[in-house]
């Protein structure tokens, strides 16, 4: 896991400017020093610059990158932020065709994959990431980003340069690249976000390479295409044989993602999807005398003020234990202090380079560094809920009936905070809408679908190109910035495929949520964890948080200079602090409720304020 920039012209010759490109790319890539605390380079050629921050996972003495590699008199060099997790199969297939390698490192099997199959090479990948090459035999740069976008990429395109770069602050640090926010940037912001449209990068003129695309320049130009994306059939399996796939796929995927030459965890809610992961990582690690290590997070005080409801109906602490003492792991406790959420707010921002899930984000980000003392590369239970029904969406006949995003149908709260001129501006219901209807147009269909069916399947679409990408999005985000890798078994494009295409009275067999995935946990974990109901990601539920992000806010609004109030109406702010706001709905997903949208808006402010932000 790393991070990567560079950018790539026809029409110069960067090597007569050698050192000052060296050291121009140097500056890009030294702003994602935390995505690769363990060593950096560069590489300049005559019309592209790479470099590279790297984290070290596989053979980290001699996978150090940009690599080069010469075939048949042409140059190839490559950087790379990712993990393939099927490269032994590809090293294998390679060296019969006559590939000679000099490390043992993911990256040497993705270059000679890329110099081998060109274009093709992604579709026989199973991993997660994002890579350049530069091919001197066809006088371009190759882009290709995985399947469901874990590992992000971003670009724009200048007039002397094509820039690409991990993240967006990457990309600022080139000349003439700035943060302007448009009007199509301001309806990503307010209403969107936390979550984004895919291919958009919200300032003006930054997009990102869409998940499961590639991207070829050249002298000719840009010519980016799809090379995988879900499609829509018949289920042919029985339900017994369903179940059986589905336990072999996943557990085929947790074990492909223990492989490293680091320490390894896992996170564990004592939830299904975790302990799912946990149960057979242990297992497997058993096998080779090891022990599992594992984590589980909570807030300062959650046991004083832990209220039961429809969405979070029990605490963790209670299974956690559970499923440590029946895997034998070596398990630690983290508890994210009160007082940290809010100043590590910022933090989070930094990290993404845009508001997102307030203090969702600023505790992983606590949580990340913490786990980071000890362990580089943690598993975890992203997306089982997008692919196997999990949210209560997939049920409610409201989201059946709704023509809108299901984790926010309701914009008021975002518009009425909103000055007048901006909100008259700014058609935030007109612009969701729009967004929403693009990606229902792209769902798969399937003929035989009754209009039941055809709608929960719009559903899943929506969940996995935009709830499940944020996330992850969110994941790679906080946990890079910790200098962490963390692996989403869920993601495993092998069982998203299969698991799309599974008929939802199988998915929801005797109305029980998640059941085929229950099913394929039978004989894994113990009946009492395989049974219990989902509860999402844990919140603070301690008033102090609420009464520090309002003071918080209250500071912001206080300046006359604060950015937030070129935006947003300062009364209505006043009123969200004094409590005379009614936030008490949900402002993102089942759990984002008042507290987290002042927090949003806390961050909307430093981002505005810190990356100097015009709008145009």
């Amino acid at each position: 896991m790393c991070g990567i920039c560079g950018y790539i012209s026809f029409k110069r010759n960067y090597i007569k400017s050698g050192e000052r490109e060296r050291a121009a790319a140097k500056m890009m890539a030294d702003t994602m020093y935390s995505r690769g605390p363990d060593s950096g380079g560069e590489w300049v050629g005559e019309h592209a610059v790479f470099a590279h921050r790297r984290l070290a996972v596989i053979d980290p003495e001699r996978g150090k990158q940009p690599m080069k590699r010469v075939s048949e008199g042409y140059e190839f060099i490559i950087t790379y932020n990712g993990e393939l997790y099927n490269a032994a199969e590809l090293r294998r297939g390679l060296e019969r065709r006559g590939y000679k390698f000099d490390t043992t490192s993911d990256t040497e099997v993705l270059l000679y994959m890329y110099i081998h199959y060109g274009d093709e090479c992604a579709n026989h990948l199973n991993g997660i990431f994002a890579f350049a090459v530069y091919d001197s035999m066809r006088q371009s740069v190759f882009l290709c980003r995985d399947r469901f976008g874990v590992k992000p990429l971003f670009y724009s395109e200048r007039e002397d340069a094509f820039v690409f770069g991990s993240e967006i602050k990457a990309l600022l640090k080139y000349p003439g690249i700035e943060a302007r926010l448009d009007r199509e940037g301001l309806c990503e912001l307010f209403a969107i976000s936390p979550a984004r449209t895919a291919g958009c990068g919200v300032f003006k003129g930054i997009k990102e390479l869409k998940p499961g695309h590639c991207m070829r320049i050249s002298r000719r130009g840009i010519c980016e295409k799809t090379y995988w994306r879900l499609r829509s059939a018949e289920h042919t399996d029985s339900y017994n044989e369903t179940v059986e796939k589905v336990r072999f796929l996943l557990t085929d995927a947790i074990k492909r993602q223990l492989v490293s030459d680091v320490p390894i965890a896992t996170f564990l809610s004592g939830g299904l999807d975790s302990s799912f992961i946990t149960a057979v990582a242990a297992m497997e690690l058993k096998k080779q005398g090891k022990q599992l290590s594992t984590y589980s997070f909570d807030y300062e005080d959650n046991d004083k003020y832990f209220r039961s409801t429809k969405f979070q109906p029990d605490s963790d602490t209670e299974w956690v234990p559970r499923m440590a003492e029946e895997f034998g792991t070596d398990h630690t406790y983290l508890v994210c202090p009160n007082d940290v959420l809010v100043p590590m707010l910022d933090d989070a921002l930094r990290a993404k380079d845009m508001p997102g899930m307030a203090d969702c984000d600023s505790s992983l980000l606590y949580f990340c560094r913490e786990v980071k003392k000890r362990h580089t590369v943690a598993l975890s239970g992203e997306c089982s809920d997008e692919i196997f029904g999990g949210y209560p969406w997939f049920r409610d006949p409201h989201a059946f009936e709704t023509p809108a995003f299901p984790w926010c149908y309701d914009l008021s709260m975002r518009k009425e905070i909103l000055t007048d001129s901006v909100r008259r501006t700014l058609d935030l219901d007109g612009y969701s809408r729009m967004r929403y209807e693009e990606s229902v147009r792209e769902t798969p269909q399937y003929c035989a679908d009754n209009a039941e069916e055809r709608r929960r399947r719009e559903i899943s679409w929506l969940n996995i190109n935009w709830f499940m990408t944020n996330l992850l999005d969110r994941k790679d985000r906080m946990s890079m910035a910790s200098g962490l890798e963390v692996r989403v078994p869920f993601c495993d494009h092998r069982l998203v495929e299969y698991v799309w295409n599974i008929p939802w009275e199988m998915k929801n067999r005797d109305n029980i949520s998640k059941n085929i995935l229950r099913e394929a946990a039978k004989g894994i974990l113990p009946e009492d964890v395989r049974l219990r109901r989902k509860s999402p990601y844990p919140k603070t539920h301690n008033p102090f948080y609420e009464a520090a992000v309002k003071a918080r806010l209250k500071e912001i609004v206080e300046d006359v200079n604060a950015p937030l109030l070129s935006v947003c109406d300062r009364g209505k702010l006043y009123n969200i602090i004094n409590g005379e706001f009614d936030y008490g709905k949900p402002f993102f997903g089942q759990l984002m409720a008042g507290p987290q949208f002042i927090g949003f808006l806390v961050q909307v402010n430093t981002m505005l304020d810190e990356y100097d932000v015009r709008f145009v």
